[in-house]
């Protein structure tokens, strides 16, 4: 059998990092690649660049945001409730939050989750910019929206024990939602059923 040529298989190697591809999808797109239209590659390679020169975050919520832009639009649009906090694990976590169309106030970002075996402690997380804006007066209701995982459990059970000294009323997302699932998969009508039925954790 024929070796690969390396810039293959590097596309491949590179593509294997990417979560959900395997070997075989990897191989798959990169030969797809070799044969695309060069306007197809381009576009693709630009896309590629511009995109971490191109974001930025959120200096509130810490959701993504283009770069030069201190607010995310959820953050400066004055139309949204102050008094509510969705606390989510990432930026993916806010888009299905929002594809509902029944949540009306802010968002914290976390940028992850508690997880001892892979090093991540508290500190790694925004959790102490969260406990400021709570500290502020800015929020009566927490929503721990964070995924229903193992690690995502131990999170909110954490943030709980952080907030409920501070006075807040700390609630969690009914469990509408699969154990083991993330936000991002879950369809919008199963998001909005456990948004509705939020559960309090006081």
């Amino acid at each position: 059998m024929p070796l690969i040529p390396a810039p293959i298989q590097n596309l491949v190697s590179a593509l294997e990092r990417l979560p959900g591809i395997g070997p075989k999808t990897a191989s798959r797109l990169a030969f797809f690649l070799l044969k695309a239209p060069d306007d197809l590659l381009e576009q693709l390679s630009t896309s590629l660049a511009d995109l971490k020169a191109g974001t930025g975050v959120c200096k509130i919520c810490y959701n993504i945001t283009l770069a030069g832009q201190d607010l995310c639009d959820v953050c400066a649009d004055p139309k949204r409730a102050d008094g509510t906090i969705c606390v989510v694990e990432d930026a993916m976590d806010v888009l299905a939050m929002e594809r509902t169309g029944g949540f009306t106030g802010r968002y914290h970002v976390l940028q992850g989750v508690l997880s001892p075996i892979e090093g991540i402690g508290p500190d790694d997380l925004r959790i102490r910019p969260l406990i400021e804006r709570v500290k502020s007066g800015e929020a009566k209701e927490i929503i721990l929206a964070t995924n229903p995982s193992m690690e995502g459990d131990a999170t909110a059970l954490y943030l709980r024990q952080q907030l409920l000294p501070l006075g807040v009323r700390v609630t969690r997302l009914a469990r509408g939602l699969p154990m083991g699932g993330d936000l991002e998969y879950a369809d919008p009508n199963t998001l909005l059923r456990a948004l509705s039925g939020r559960q309090d954790m006081s």
